[in-house]
């Protein structure tokens, strides 16, 4: 019986030992939580996926935010700054396009058919300079063959006229003093007029047509070729100067001209617009706007081409209220939403959702979205972007 009892509470111990050595091992090994296979966060992560860790701490977090190490905002030239809230002009987005301007520019066209011939210097290609007045080519006119034998068959007639007219006001010449003044001038009459009529034919059967330049500037097509054979009315070439182009956009707002003041193009550094004016008559539902495009600095070339589309930032005579800040401060996310960097701490970097306006080519005004204590990344936004 006491070998029973004794057995017994060697085996409780025993259970007691090893519960004790089980609670030890958790406690050096803190239990970690494994998901199931498949299983996914609330932003569509897999969980059961093993976390990657850069090498350089580059890293986005879970809730979106990024962490760039100190090193690494050194690297990639980081700037932020905190942004006082100001009054700003208001501005409107227009789309537009690129146009010539009339008085600046001209197409070659061919009054009549035929073949082309080069001109003194050649054929002009595009982007070619020239002068106004320059022949760029010739249009060699070439007649049916029946027509061509009419010509030809009147040419010789007239021909042989102007001989016999010239022969007469010899003999009359001779006479003069018995033969009446007026029966002279009239023969000379004849004559001169048999000359012009067969120079005139003459020149018929080998014109060609001289194509000038229009205006001086740049040829900005050119659509000739030797030995090409053309209509009438087909544009061969069309010059243009290009330091004198127009834009024109579009709005539905009839009474917008009217409260437009400067505008700029988007994405467009060193050009500014003029407004000229707007039409007074709707085109496709739209009212036409058009601007005289001026470099900022005289003597620069505008970096626009004629059919180019663009984005028109036009000023209004209304103020707006927000953070005025450059437009490379303002990212796209991966939800195609407009967002700006904002440093919460010394490493950490917060994404967030704003809406703005833009000012001009590259400046914006954040409208909602941010704070007075905010500190913005205003350098080196999209490379932060990129960081995954």
């Amino acid at each position: 019986m006491n070998s029973l009892i004794q057995k017994a509470k060697a085996t409780r111990m025993l259970h007691v030992l090893g519960l004790t050595a089980i609670a030890c091992i958790a406690a050096m090994f803190p239990p970690v939580a494994v998901a199931a296979p498949g299983a996914h966060g609330p932003n569509g992560e897999h969980l059961d996926a093993p976390t990657a860790v850069s090498a350089s701490g580059l890293m986005r977090l879970p809730d979106g935010s990024v962490n760039v190490p100190m090193l690494a905002q050194r690297r990639l030239g980081i700037r932020t700054q905190l942004t006082p809230e100001t009054q700003a002009a208001a501005t409107i987005e227009l789309s537009g396009r690129v146009v010539v301007d009339p008085n600046a520019s001209g197409r070659v066209q061919a009054i009549h058919g035929g073949r082309i011939e080069a001109g003194p210097r050649g054929l002009p290609v595009a982007g070619q300079t020239v002068r106004q007045g320059e022949v760029l080519a010739y249009v060699a006119h070439h007649a049916e063959p029946y027509a061509q034998a009419n010509q030809q068959a009147q040419l010789a007639e007239l021909r042989s006229g102007r001989e016999l007219a010239a022969q007469r006001v010899q003999r009359l010449q001779s006479l003069e003093g018995t033969v009446p003044r007026k029966e002279i001038e009239a023969a000379r009459a004849e004559l001169q007029s048999l000359t012009a009529r067969e120079k005139s034919i003459g020149a018929s059967l080998a014109a060609r047509e001289a194509l000038l330049a229009p205006v001086s500037g740049v040829i900005a097509r050119a659509d000739a070729t030797k030995g090409q054979v053309v209509e009438a009315r087909e544009v061969l070439f069309e010059v243009i100067d290009p330091a004198r182009v127009l834009v024109e956009a579009t709005t539905a707002d009839p009474g917008l001209p009217a409260r437009t003041g400067t505008a700029h193009l988007q994405g467009v550094l060193g050009v500014k617009l003029q407004l000229i004016g707007a039409a007074r008559s709707l085109r496709d539902g739209v009212l036409p706007m058009t601007f005289r495009a001026v470099p900022e600095q005289s003597g620069t070339a505008l970096p626009l081409a004629v059919g180019q589309p663009v984005t028109v930032v036009a000023s209004l005579n209304e103020q707006v209220k927000g953070f005025v800040l450059p437009a490379q401060a303002v990212v796209r996310n991966s939800a195609n939403e407009p967002v700006v960097w904002i440093k919460s701490g010394a490493e950490r970097y917060i994404p967030q959702p704003v809406q703005y306006r833009s000012l001009d080519a590259a400046t914006v005004v954040v409208t909602q979205g941010l704070g007075a204590d905010n500190r913005v990344v205003v350098q080196g936004a999209p490379l932060i972007a990129q960081i995954r």
